[in-house]
């Protein structure tokens, strides 16, 4: 295994579980810029404020919890893809209100571009509308 996509699985796992930027930040450059093409993360430019905005949405959804379907290399453009779906059910607090005990079943895509052994860019690829849906959020 390269020594990105081992870098890249760490990263995953500590993001998809909530830990938050104090455990992913070991995975890339300090200033690693962030986007999504989705209405929810608009605002989230860095990878520090995306990977705790994951932390806080398990907030809401305490059983949040990702199944991973892919993950592969591209060695020549130095990226790695993750494509896996999320799933969990609002019974927390926090979203726009109490808790609606609705479920969602989210797919989505990583795309993680590297600079040396850390990542430097990373993609969300995700429906925010459908999920916000499945939430009785939207």
């Amino acid at each position: 295994m390269s020594n990105n996509l081992a870098q890249a699985k760490l990263f995953f796992e500590a993001c998809e579980t909530g830990k938050g930027w104090e455990s992913c930040k070991a995975y890339c450059h300090n200033d690693a810029s962030f986007s999504a093409q989705s209405s929810a993360l608009a605002d989230i430019t860095t990878l520090e404020n995306y990977t705790d905005w994951m932390k806080n949405l398990l907030t809401p959804i305490p059983d949040g919890h990702y199944d991973l379907k892919c993950f592969s290399e591209d060695k020549e453009r130095e990226c790695v893809a993750a494509y896996a779906v999320f799933h969990g059910t609002q019974t927390g607090p926090g979203g726009p209100g109490e808790p609606t005990g609705k479920s969602i079943e989210a797919d989505y895509v990583y795309v993680m571009q590297f600079e040396g052994n850390l990542i430097r860019h990373m993609t969300k690829i995700w429906n925010d509308a459908i999920s916000l849906q499945q939430l009785g959020w939207a």
